[in-house]
């Protein structure tokens, strides 16, 4: 008798993980499933590496050119009086009257804040220019 009941306390220690892989495997299936991915935005700034000339401009479709100084003042189509912050959108919005296909190729300084750039940028996307380029100085 004393055989019998040595056999029956190795079987009873013994522990069956079967269920408890199937429990964290339906619930592993339950996170991805209900899971959301989130899609990151971010500004496309494609550079142009192999071409270090701006885009060629037409009569009929000159572009808005804006250049960006190392001390972050903001100029129009090479004039030499600066813009304020406060007046970029309204002279974008003047040069897109005149020419509607225009486009903005911006042309920041080494030195210049991305903060201005990015200001630009935002100015002529909110007076309706999706075409946007950025050249190296």
């Amino acid at each position: 008798m004393k055989k019998l009941a040595g056999s029956r306390k190795k079987d009873e220690s013994n522990i069956d993980l079967t269920p408890m892989l199937d429990v964290v495997f339906i619930l592993l299936i339950f996170f991805v499933v209900t899971a959301t991915f989130l899609s990151e935005q971010a500004i496309d700034a494609a550079s142009n590496e192999n071409n270090d000339t701006p885009p060629e401009t037409d009569d009929e479709n000159k572009n808005i050119l804006i250049e960006l100084s190392q001390n972050n003042e903001i100029r129009f189509n090479g004039e030499p009086r600066a813009v304020l912050e406060s007046q970029v959108r309204a002279n974008i919005d003047r040069l897109k009257a005149e020419n509607p296909s225009a486009t903005v190729i911006v042309r920041p300084a080494e030195t210049s804040n991305v903060n201005v750039l990015v200001m630009v940028m935002d100015a002529a996307r909110q007076a309706g220019i999706m075409n946007i380029s950025i050249v190296e100085p």
